[in-house]
């Protein structure tokens, strides 16, 4: 057949779309007559939107005769409206919206909220995703939110399976997660290994499909007194779709271009999602929206790379991964003030990491003859392996609740209950003890955190004290599990015989042990009063009080006072002041194993006992005790003329006591080497509060919205400025003068690292009709990490550039196309056999997989 007849009735129906489509401009405004900055305008029925500039302004190319237009913005009830005449809009307050970081004002280009005494980003999930090249909101985040860190491990146990993500450049369990306004779980993994969020916990925010997400607000600042624990670098909200009438479908494909490989392959690491988003009307304002999610990502290989000193594994790069997601959200009228609501979703995860090759050999003896490895078998493996550490993950979490207006007040009782369930397997392995009668898979054990929060939220506006006053005050009752369970005998016992002198278990990755289990539990009530009083127009005022008290430990009090000074309609001064704090996790307390590092290219097992373990307490270490911090930040936010807004803060945030894993001690150790050796421990570590910070940072958001020719241009330049000290080492009594040890200058180089001591973002978003085009270029900072021997490895800065033009098939259909990391940039290489990974780069904030290219299909009914 002849292509050119392909092509022809393809041109012909864009040429006729084009024709028939005509432009469409109105103003946004709310019931005072303000402009509304950043509302969503969509042509009902296709992938065809745009936003509101400065001015409350739009201009949109319409892609039908007649079009219908749904407009919504943040905090505001949605309207369709027809396009009969010119478009002027004024939209409602929505009070009886499901956010629960309660955001003042609007919405804006740069997804910062002007108005707010807090720093606040408002992330539109959808407009993200039909542009970039990430899948998982991770990296999603990543890319889009300058304050956020997360980068994808290897080589991490656990830790690959899980990517551990902050806020300025603090812990993963240091930021608070809900989701629509509710508190959510937390990971039942403990991260031991990578280059950051060693001896943390955290949430996993890759369980909640991008697909289901309306919107993520980022409230960049100590909030501890408002959420409670873990809000100490702020509060991740995440907004699940409320859309009604509407499916939207999705099918993307990527893969990275292999520069080093051991094969010829041209690509690998190819990441497969598809998902659907429908939802339904449910009485007068109600709905029921529904999510599924799948999503497959194939490994990387990297471990062949022009590395100074060689190569230390034969595999090494990103896991394999199956996720499977079905989420829900919904709103169920009950009368025409009161209403029922239920959310919530799971996610199953099945995912395969590299683990360090056991390589056949493990040197020569005095007259050349090769020295057989202990931890391999000839028999069943001729030239060493690569044993693969497997993860079953189940995640699920549920809130049911009812919201209503009784009287004046406004009243939110709900209960949520999640669970993580973390399960490890060990193939392509062996216990040497066995000899070729080995078994090459295992069950190693795993372990499982399980969260039930009952909340009541109550809250009064009053119109008539001075400019506004709002009251909240309420309550949260909250238990916790968790429990260690053991694996199969053979992934952990040392079994009699002939080989008795080799290491027993399985290799990669040793089992749980009986000893090892572990079931605990702790229940902790707080209560909370904040107050919101608009002095005059130009004056706000905040402040709130919180107190808790946990059964394992005690209880904590926590206070914010924050203010928001109009200078004129165009620019506004803001500032915060706050204490906070963070409860040890349960998994912290209580986890407890003997796992294999690899040292200078030699395995070692090492105990990490847990916290009031027998080994513990000989060494005295103490019980854990609750995080405490104090923050401070101050900034401005505004806009110049129509089309260009700016936000500004700087910030400090002080953490005492925080709880990290301290340095590995030894047998041969002065001080309580003879304990070790007498309780047959050879080396050992543990879960302190062994360290107190201080970090300085800036936040800078500038966005500008032009029209250029018959198109719009968005220009959005975002930076994040960061640096942590580690002011002080608090060595318990026993181990005084141990410092350089218990936490010395490599697990200090790992805190210090977690975020860059820069990232700037500038992105370039074109629209023209049914065309789209997107250039972002990202710079990160470097970082400095110390190796396994005690030398200096120096991350230097690296721009990277992302790429992604899309053109609309059809009213309904879009196809994107693109690149991430267009030039291929990768971080430096050093010495694998001395890394803590052991490949020729630690797990940095830019990745280490190289140039990604992608497509996209989005339709949209």
């Amino acid at each position: 057949m002849n292509k050119k007849l392909l092509i022809v009735p393809l041109v012909l129906a864009s040429s006729t779309a084009w024709a028939q489509s005509r432009t469409v401009s109105g103003q946004i405004l709310d019931a005072a007559g303000a402009p509304i900055i950043g509302a969503t305008v969509v042509e009902k029925g296709t992938n065809n939107g745009i936003s509101t500039d400065a001015a409350g302004r739009f201009v949109l190319r319409a892609r039908t005769a007649q079009p219908r237009l749904q407009i919504s913005a943040l905090g505001y009830t949605s309207q369709e409206v027809g396009t009969e005449g010119p478009v002027a809009v004024h939209l409602a307050a929505n009070s009886t919206a499901l956010e629960g970081v309660q955001v003042v004002g609007t919405r804006s280009l740069n997804r910062s909220v002007t108005d707010s005494p807090s720093p606040v980003d408002i992330i539109d999930v959808r407009q993200v995703t039909a542009k970039t090249g990430q899948l998982d909101v991770n990296q999603l985040l990543q890319f889009v939110a300058p304050s956020f860190n997360s980068n994808r491990q290897t080589g991490a146990d656990g830790a690959d399976h899980v990517d551990p993500a902050s806020l300025r450049g603090l812990g993963p369990d240091q930021t608070l997660v809900l989701v629509n306004g509710k508190r959510w779980h937390q990971s039942a993994l403990v991260n031991l290994f990578g280059s950051r969020g060693r001896g943390n916990t955290g949430t996993d925010l890759n369980t909640i499909p991008a697909a289901s997400i309306e919107r993520i607000e980022i409230l960049r600042d100590g909030a501890s007194a408002q959420y409670g624990s873990d809000a100490i670098a702020g509060v991740i909200n995440i907004v699940l779709k409320t859309s009604t009438k509407e499916l939207t479908a999705n099918a993307n494909y990527g893969a990275y271009t292999a520069k080093y490989r051991f094969d010829d392959k041209t690509f690998d690491g190819g990441n497969f999602n598809a998902n659907a988003n429908y939802g339904v009307a449910v009485g007068q304002g109600g709905f029921v929206n529904a999510t599924v999610d799948f999503n497959l990502r194939e490994h990387t290989q990297r471990a062949n790379v022009p590395a100074p000193d060689g190569i230390q594994r034969r595999e090494y790069g990103d896991p394999k991964a199956t996720n499977t997601s079905v989420y829900l959200n919904s709103k169920l009228p009950l009368s025409e003030k009161v209403y029922a609501y239920v959310f919530g979703g799971i996610n199953v995860r099945k995912g395969d990491a590299y683990a360090y090759t056991r390589f056949p050999t493990i040197g020569t003896d005095s007259l050349g003859h090769d020295i057989p490895n202990p931890r391999s078998n000839a028999t069943l493996y001729p030239n060493g392996f690569d044993p693969i550490i497997t993860s079953s993950i189940f995640d699920g979490q549920g809130v049911a609740g009812m919201r209503g207006t009784f009287g004046q007040w406004d009243v939110d009782l709900s209960n949520g209950f999640g669970s993580n369930n973390f399960h490890y397997g060990v193939k392509n392995t062996l216990n040497a003890t066995l000899g070729p009668q080995s078994p090459t898979t295992f069950d190693a054990g795993g372990f499982q955190l399980q969260q039930d929060v009952v909340d009541l939220n109550v809250s009064r506006n009053y119109k008539t004290v001075l400019q506004g006053l709002n009251l909240a005050f309420g309550s949260e009752y909250r238990r916790e599990w968790y429990a260690l369970f053991a694996g199969e005998a053979g992934s952990y016992l040392k079994y009699p015989g002939a080989l008795n002198d080799r290491p027993g278990g399985s290799q990669g990755f040793p089992g749980f042990q009986p000893r090892n289990e572990v079931k605990a539990s702790r229940s902790n009530i707080g209560v909370y009063a904040d107050a919101e009083l608009d002095v005059t127009k130009a004056l706000l005022v905040e402040g709130a009080v919180r107190f808790e008290n946990y059964t394992d430990f005690g209880s904590n009090f926590t206070g914010k006072l924050a203010t928001r000074l109009k200078l004129s309609d165009a620019f506004s001064l803001r500032g915060t002041l706050s204490t906070g704090f963070r409860a040890p996790s349960l998994a912290q307390i209580n986890f407890n194993t003997v796992f294999t590092n690899v040292v200078g290219g030699k395995p070692v097992d090492i105990l990490l006992d847990r916290n009031d373990g027998p080994v513990s307490r000989a060494v005295g270490i103490p019980a854990l005790r609750q995080e405490l911090s104090r923050s401070a930040s101050v900034g401005f936010t505004g806009r110049a003329g129509s089309v260009l807004t700016f936000t500004v803060d700087g910030y400090y945030i002080h953490i005492k006591d925080r709880i990290v894993l301290t340095g590995t001690f030894g047998s041969d150790d002065n001080i309580i080497g003879p304990t070790l050796t007498a309780l047959n421990v050879g080396q050992a570590q543990f879960f302190a509060n062994a360290a107190s910070t201080s970090t300085f940072g800036l936040d800078a958001v500038v966005a500008n919205t032009l029209g250029v020719g018959i198109g719009r241009l968005t220009t959005t330049l975002a930076a994040n400025l960061n640096r942590l000290n580690v002011t002080s080492v608090q060595a318990t009594p026993l181990l005084a003068g141990k410092e350089d040890i218990f936490f010395g200058a490599r697990e200090q180089a790992f805190v210090k690292a977690s975020a860059p001591p820069f990232k700037i973002n500038l992105t370039l978003d074109y629209s023209l009709g049914r065309f789209g085009a997107l250039v972002r270029f990202v710079e990160f900072g470097g970082v400095s990490l110390i190796d396994y021997n005690g030398d200096l490895n120096r991350y230097n800065p690296r721009l990277t550039t992302d790429v992604a033009l899309s053109y609309a098939l059809t009213n309904q259909l879009r196809l994107s196309v693109g690149s991430s990391n267009l030039f291929n940039k990768y971080p430096n290489f050093f010495n694998p056999q001395a890394t803590e990974t052991g490949g020729a780069w630690d797990p940095v904030q830019m990745g280490s997989n190289g140039r990604f290219l992608f497509a996209k299909l989005q339709a949209r009914f």
